[in-house]
């Protein structure tokens, strides 16, 4: 079994995850690179534990003899982005969406994009070793970097369309969720020329507004204060920023396959290749198709997606837009990497011309289910698995196991399968009508929880 899963090494702080293997990880990592590198930067988001692991990694870093350039708390895209424009590796102390409780590493390259599954495999042999400390006289100093949230935001607004969104005149709400992007994303608009409101913007790591991840039900705050202000778009992140999730001037919610569906449409040309998760939406099945481009499903997770970008763009493939419903979008062409503020300024691009509830219109006509079982050990989560793989050899419908069991009905689809950040089993599903999708996440769940009861009794 991977150390590293889908979206780098997370657990419960001071549980599953403590500042002794927050060392170890990052001195792995440094055995890897120190070939080529003699510097790492590293940033955290604002979880409680944020500065204790990166305590810990630093140590770790220059105990191997690496300086340490600490950037304090910045996205995930921001520390990205210093790592592309310094050339050298990084180190992110963050846990993304999971709840407060939680935090991670994740492990990013000289050119400001996540670990290949090659090299990550080569850390986790170094993890199960031991690593040659530096010499007293060899041991690397650490130093503070003031600039360089400045200097992400400032990226971010040259590489869009300024003049444009600046002209429409938007009105924003920036729900940062208490994260990473409340340092960040509220100057960000500032600077697109919209003007500004905020929820959640105050950095805390106890997340008292809201959970980190942005789904719906976590976004009631973003979509009351859009109504009261008659802002033109919410804005929500996670606590890496990393993601963006949308609310339009209605105060509705967009549905976060909507919102990728329509900025593929925007960007796609024929024959170009767009990269998504094996729980794509038909609406996104529906843009590609449209636009005569091809779409290439992978395993769930950031990892596997930017994998997937560089294979179809060695194979002279060009990949234009990639992610997943979940917010995570990337821009290959802007930087292999998820960028939550990117992506909003990307999407206000289109909202400058077309409101919102307009822009997403023609993918409306899906529904989404998403359940959570929670898993109590790993004899529950086996026989969960059993009863869904059970379940799904027998269906009349065709299965993709590319990451778990994905069913397509032609009416809908089903998905289930473990996560790779959290002790839960996920279904997913999606239909035209909200009783049909129900109806298929019902029957994927029954089939998880029947065989677990069975197995109990």
């Amino acid at each position: 079994m991977h150390v590293f899963g889908s979206s780098g090494v997370r657990g419960v702080a001071g549980e599953e995850l403590t500042p002794r293997y927050v060392l170890r990880v990052a001195q792995a990592a440094g055995s890897v690179w120190t070939d080529e590198y003699d510097r790492v930067a590293i940033a955290r988001d604002t979880r409680t534990s944020g500065r204790t692991f990166v305590n810990a990694a630093t140590s770790g870093l220059t105990g191997v003899g690496f300086d340490v350039d600490r950037l304090g708390i910045a996205p995930t895209p921001g520390l990205q982005a210093y790592c592309d424009r310094e050339g050298i590796p990084g180190v992110m102390i963050t846990a993304s969406h999971n709840p407060p409780a939680y935090n991670g590493v994740k492990l990013v390259g000289a050119d400001g994009v996540e670990l290949t599954r090659e090299t990550l495999d080569r850390v986790e042999v170094a993890l199960s070793g031991d690593v040659e400390q530096a010499a007293w006289d060899g041991v690397g100093e650490d130093r503070p970097v003031e600039s360089a949230r400045r200097t992400y935001r400032e990226a971010v607004v040259d590489a869009v369309d300024r003049e444009r969104i600046a002209d429409a005149d938007l009105t924003v709400v920036v729900d940062p969720g208490h994260g990473a992007g409340c340092l960040t994303s509220p100057d960000l608009f500032r600077e697109l020329g919209c003007t500004v409101h905020t929820v959640n913007a105050q950095p805390d790591g106890h997340f008292p507004g809201r959970n980190p991840e942005p789904v719906a039900a976590n976004l009631r705050d973003l979509r009351a204060y859009v109504e009261a202000t008659d802002a033109d778009l919410g804005i929500a992140h996670d606590g890496d920023a990393d993601r963006a999730m949308f609310v339009d001037g209605t105060g509705d919610h967009v549905e976060g396959d909507a919102a990728l569906a329509a900025l593929a449409a925007a960007e796609l040309d024929a024959g170009e290749g767009v990269v998504s998760a094996v729980n794509a939406s038909q609406r996104l099945v529906d843009a590609v198709n449209a636009a005569d481009a091809r779409l290439s499903l992978t395993p769930i997770g950031s990892t596997h997606i930017v994998s997937r970008i560089r294979e179809l763009e060695a194979e002279g493939t060009h990949v234009s837009v990639a992610g997943e419903g979940n917010g995570g979008i990337l821009f290959p062409d802007y930087r292999i990497a998820r960028d939550g503020a990117y992506t909003a300024a990307r999407f206000c691009e289109l909202v400058a011309e077309t409101p919102a509830r307009e822009l997403v219109a023609p993918y409306d006509e899906y529904y989404n289910v998403r359940r959570n079982l929670t898993v109590e050990d790993e004899a529950q989560r086996e026989a969960m698995l059993a009863g869904i793989e059970a379940h799904a050899e027998a269906a009349v419908a065709d299965l993709d196991t590319t990451d778990g069991w994905r069913l397509d009905y032609g009416d809908g689809w089903v998905l289930a399968r473990p996560s790779g950040t959290e002790p839960v089993v996920r279904v997913y599903a999606e239909a035209r009508s909200p009783e049909r999708a129900e109806e298929l996440a019902a029957q994927m769940v029954d089939a998880a929880t029947n065989q677990t009861a069975a197995n109990d009794a």
